[in-house]
């Protein structure tokens, strides 16, 4: 009979159909963009149809692609189902489960990830605490959350699991860019501008324990190249706010970026932009317990 080798290849169909293309589906997927390539090739030539066009836009479901896209949307569904069940026939699991979090709760999903886990664990009592990035690992140590989301650049990742006496289990969710944002009418002072250059203008600072702060001082390590700081905030609104009324520059994410300039007309910089990653992080001794393996396991599934 025939049957398909690998619900991967049906993922990968799945994601570039959502996403529109290969690179943003790899993305999502964390994987290289030839394996998610070799995914689809793999299922177009089990099927025997063409599943996606090339055009100059990029790539287009095809007729027959199209026909069977709801029909793998549910072969996944099925999948997390059975997952779901199998994880709870093992036994019910009960307990608080406290979690920091930052930035906007869209961004993170925090709203998917806890409806999903109240709707499989019931027992489980959840607790938010929330913060800037930087609070997140301060308060793993003190004990007064049990996990996390965080913001780093990409070369931080490694040494977290292993550079300290109590490393951190990290699950890495998605990279994304800042991009650096200014006020309206800057367009022509920031466009094509280099780190030295943006140094000379005014900059609206952040705490010392932000990832905009993180990040900026990997940027400028000498202390007499920082950027003139003409105000400082704890929280991303503020800090727009101050933006568009004209105080300075920011670090921003880069799809709030793109929404500013088009909504508010703010002015972005196209020269330069800084990688960085949003991850779910705990103590790694106790990444086994039932809640945290669970929460782990959902994680996977929704991202």
């Amino acid at each position: 009979m025939d049957r398909f080798s690998n619900i991967n290849s049906i993922l990968a169909f799945v994601t570039v159909a959502r996403e529109g293309s290969v690179s943003r589906a790899a993305d999502v997927l964390n994987l290289t963009q030839p394996a998610v390539s070799h995914q689809l090739k793999r299922l177009s030539e089990e099927t025997g149809i063409v599943l996606f066009h090339r055009t100059p836009k990029g790539l287009q479901i095809s007729h027959d692609g199209a026909a069977l896209l709801s029909k793998a949307e549910h072969i996944l569904e099925a999948m997390s189902e059975f997952r779901r069940s199998a994880r709870q026939r093992s036994g019910r699991i009960s307990g608080k489960f406290r979690i920091g979090t930052i930035v906007d709760p869209e961004f993170i999903r925090l709203g998917r990830i806890l409806a999903r886990l109240r709707a499989e664990h019931p027992d489980i009592e959840t607790e938010l605490t929330h913060g800037v990035s930087g609070d997140i690992l301060t308060w793993l140590k003190r004990d007064q959350i049990d996990a996390g989301f965080y913001l780093c650049g990409p070369d931080d990742l490694a040494p977290m699991g292993v550079d300290s006496e109590d490393p951190l289990h990290v699950m890495k969710l998605a990279d994304f860019s800042y991009r650096v944002i200014g006020p309206v009418g800057w367009q022509h002072k920031i466009e094509n501008a280099d780190w030295p250059e943006l140094a000379k203008l005014p900059w609206i600072g952040t705490p010392e324990r932000s990832v905009h702060h993180r990040l900026l001082s990997k940027i400028y390590t000498d202390p007499s190249d920082r950027p003139g700081v003409v105000a400082r905030v704890d929280q991303e609104a503020s800090m727009l706010e101050m933006v568009r009324s004209g105080i300075g520059l920011s670090l921003c994410r880069d799809s709030i970026a793109l929404h500013q300039k088009q909504s508010f007309g703010l002015a972005v910089c196209n020269a330069v932009f800084v990688p960085a990653c949003l991850c779910f992080v705990a103590l790694d001794r106790r990444k086994e317990s039932p809640v945290l393996s669970e929460v782990f396991n959902l994680l996977q599934d929704s991202w």
